[in-house]
């Protein structure tokens, strides 16, 4: 652990490198299958192994994916693209090369709004680009044996990469950034978001430098991150590690590192002095892919809101707490039930406390996500508006009715409430006689509160809903009680 004193004199400086498999389902050069999970070398062909005499094609769906993950961080859509091949070998990469963009990717600037934990205001992250390419093969080594065996099915999936400029300051930041990245790329259904499987990859450039200084300090790159939490921690590591050599006057290597989860520290893989020359050129088997305003103008229309305006629009037009608006965008699929529900419940904060409490709690009860809540948003603001005419209690909505509406699809809240006898009395006439018996019942109560024991209201009110079976209605139950006790 670094002192907060020492901690203090330096500067963070974080670039973040995310890959992001795209949902095709063919390969971003050829129509091999992208199927995850299938057997070890069945989504191969001659192209994606690269054998001679094959020519390559974008994908075009790939490239519509691309577009709208650049729209969606306010990049510029860049009109002519160029293909390149990078070179280099690896087992994975049976060709030799890699088709990638280098000089022409095809969105360039932008940025990603994050609010990191503790964080009063926004920041934008800004992007120096986003570019296409595939995706190499998975090399695999079993414990005990020295040689590794090679699958190429994933060869040829079809990436973006989203490259950040070097404005991240600290692990908070970079772990904002990668959770909005991850739900942005799940709004607009381009990837899946899973760093388990792979289908999101982040590589983290990282460097300290005194408070005062005017250069960077030397950049080490981290590698194999399988999750958000992760990434923080490795740079939280990383970071502690380049103070302490610096305070003990060594100087760091600029090198690529091995994040180890179990231990949390990183170890050296490579020199950066000893990477290879990729030597791009221009791809001879692609022609320039033109990107005009017709195209972008049809990516952009089947573009969803995303969960930054749908935030604004929670908290503006619907005047919810900025924590609600954050739980009900954190997935699409909640976000949009929950706009489908304020179409037909006014009571917003009800219907966002239903979402939040109820709902999730039955979801994650049953290992379900939202597509699978099996009760439509127009039965649930019938119950939440049972509960604001004062017709049910909130106990009887959430106990007793709603889970008879999971089972009874077809039935509505108030057919429930009158099959079950639950709906609440509102008669002056009804309740007044019941709060009387509860008084006279606990005469030795009631001398202590006209004493001057007020706590003792709560205790006359569960008698009398006791009584009442609860169905006396709380709010002119309440009313009448302190009228009779005052």
């Amino acid at each position: 652990m670094l002192e907060e004193s020492v901690r203090n004199k330096y500067t963070v400086v974080i670039g973040l490198e995310v890959h992001a498999q795209l949902l095709t389902e063919s390969k971003m050069y050829c129509s091999d299958s992208t199927a995850y999970g299938a057997s070890p070398n069945t989504n191969i062909s001659v192209i994606s192994l690269g054998h001679p005499g094959t020519l390559p094609k974008a994908n075009k769906r790939a490239i519509d994916y691309a577009i709208k993950m650049g729209l969606a961080c306010n990049c510029d859509i860049t009109e002519v693209n160029i293909f390149a091949r990078k070179n280099y070998f690896y087992p994975d990469l049976p060709k030799g090369y890699q088709l990638t963009q280098d000089k022409a990717p095809i969105c360039k600037n932008g940025q990603v709004w994050i609010k990191p934990k503790g964080a009063i205001e926004e920041k934008p992250v800004q992007l120096n680009r986003i570019h296409m390419e595939e995706d190499a093969g998975k090399s695999i080594h079993l414990d005990g044996e020295t040689d590794t065996l090679v699958d190429y099915n994933r060869a040829g999936v079809p990436l973006i990469e989203i490259v950040t400029e070097p404005v991240i300051r600290s692990s908070d930041e970079a772990y904002a950034f990668l959770t909005e990245v991850r739900r942005l790329v799940r709004y607009l259904e381009i990837c899946d978001g899973n760093m388990e499987e792979g289908s999101l990859r982040c590589d983290a450039n990282i460097s300290v430098m005194l408070n005062d200084a005017a250069e960077y300090g030397s950049k080490v790159e981290v590698k194999n991150m399988n999750s958000i939490r992760n990434v923080q921690r490795a740079i939280d590591h990383e970071v502690t590690r380049q103070i302490k050599l610096i305070e003990k006057g060594e100087l760091i290597t600029s090198e690529t590192r091995d994040f180890d989860a179990a231990t949390g520290t990183t170890s050296s893989l490579r020199s950066k002095e000893d990477l290879n020359d990729y030597r791009y050129f221009p791809e001879p088997d692609l022609s320039p892919l033109i990107v005009d305003e017709d195209w972008i103008a049809r990516v952009k229309a089947e573009m969803p809101a995303l969960p930054r305006e749908l935030v604004l629009k929670f908290t503006k037009e619907f005047g919810l707490p900025e924590y609600d608006a954050l739980v009900l965008t954190d997935t699409k699929e909640i976000a949009l039930y929950f706009q489908s529900l304020c179409e037909e419940a006014t009571n917003y904060k009800a219907a966002s406390n239903w979402m939040m409490g109820t709902v999730k709690s039955y979801l994650n009860e049953h290992s379900l996500t939202m597509q699978n809540f099996p009760v439509t948003p127009a039965k649930l603001a019938g119950l939440i508006k049972l509960v604001d005419e004062g017709k049910v209690s909130n106990t009887a909505a959430s106990q007793r009715i709603f889970p008879l509406m999971v089972q009874s699809l077809e039935k509505d809240a108030e057919s429930i409430a009158k099959a079950e006898n639950l709906l609440q009395d509102s008669s002056s006439d009804s309740i007044q006689p019941i709060i009387d018996e509860v008084l006279t019942e606990m005469s030795a109560k009631v001398k202590e509160y006209k004493s001057g024991k007020k706590g003792l209201m709560g205790l006359f009110m569960g008698e009398v809903m006791k009584k009442s079976k609860g169905k006396a209605d709380p709010k002119i139950a309440s009313q009448l009680l302190k009228q009779t006790l005052d």
